[in-house]
């Protein structure tokens, strides 16, 4: 497949920038898949127009029979065809792998979507609303979530676009390349406002994101209030060191598997961590009672995230095993 001009992409660009790692790629798919379809469409097209005009009722255009098996066209349109749409699919599944794993050492951020605004907190304490900072030609992974309805993040000269669901974290990823501003939407309606809730993503020069870091210190970070929370919730009551209550030790349990009452191994991922907080019956540590109360509906989303960066901080070379009564 011949791949469109660069003067096409230049046209593209000129109506929707690409200022991110992944758009070229998903410029490239999407131009082949139109540029694809619209031969196609114009192939059909006068072909119908043309059987029309020569074979119209009255015409002396010749009517021989096909010397050829109806079904030798059929199964060509339909090998031909199936083998194009495969090509297509493999060619976007690869864009949507790249886009969907996060590199590493990226810079994680916290993005929580709520009528009608995007809270965007930064893992030193910052926090913006309506307005994400970072720095040119550097990783950034969203870790993003709702505390209401459905939202959908969309940055267009990206190509990102992500659903965040309340009850759910999600995460997604780009690397812009481009310094300048670019809007963010709302591409799920939310309510009545669901227009107004935009925002900007400020791409900035590392020498320009210094001076942006220099402007104010940022407040706790995610791990200080998250440790705070820990406390104020009462986590620490049953499952600090020096608790007489057994309960499952936390340290070193992000990423580890972790035995539950069905007999099953389950990984200590984010989803993981986030249902033992919130709905914790659904993974029983095996060897525990199912005593803990649900904080679903207790803490808010953004407290939850902060609450996930403390646990996924806590580390220890020897973690107790999780079935271990010791303190």
């Amino acid at each position: 497949m011949t791949p469109a001009s660069p003067s096409v992409f230049a046209l593209i660009d000129g109506v929707l920038p690409s200022a991110s790692r992944i758009s070229p790629a998903v410029n490239a798919v999407f131009l082949a898949l139109l540029l694809t379809s619209a031969a196609l469409v114009a192939a059909l097209t006068i072909a119908i127009v043309y059987f029309l005009i020569r074979y119209r009722r009255g015409s002396p255009a010749p009517r021989p029979r096909l010397k050829i098996a109806i079904w030798k066209f059929e199964a060509t349109w339909i090998v031909g065809t199936t083998v194009v749409f495969l090509g297509f699919f493999f060619w976007g599944a690869r864009i949507y792998l790249r886009m969907a794993k996060v590199p590493a050492g990226a810079m994680e951020i916290a993005v929580i979507g709520r009528q009608w605004m995007w809270d965007i907190r930064h893992q030193d304490g910052r926090r913006e609303l309506a307005e994400l900072h970072v720095p040119v030609n550097q990783p950034i992974a969203l870790r993003m979530t709702s505390e209401d309805v459905i939202h959908s993040f969309a940055v267009p000269a990206f190509r990102l676009k992500q659903d965040v669901v309340p009850g759910k974290t999600v995460l997604a990823w780009f690397e812009a390349t481009v310094p300048g501003s670019y809007p963010i939407f709302c591409d799920q309606y939310c309510g009545t406002k669901h227009a107004e809730m935009g925002g900007r993503v400020i791409v900035q020069t590392p020498e320009d994101y210094a001076a942006w870091l220099a402007t104010g210190a940022g407040a706790d970070s995610a791990e200080t209030r998250g440790r705070a929370l820990f406390v104020r919730y009462g986590c620490a009551g049953c499952h600090a060191g020096n608790s007489s209550v057994r309960a499952p030790r936390l340290e070193g349990l992000a990423g580890r598997d972790v035995p539950v009452e069905d007999g099953k191994i389950v990984t200590a991922d984010d989803a993981y961590l986030r249902d033992s907080i919130l709905l914790p019956n659904k993974h029983v540590t095996a060897g525990y009672a199912a005593v803990m109360p649900s904080y679903q509906g207790v803490i808010p989303e953004g407290d939850v995230l902060d609450l996930l960066a403390y646990l996924k901080s806590l580390a220890s070379e020897n973690p107790p095993a999780l079935n271990s009564s010791a303190p």
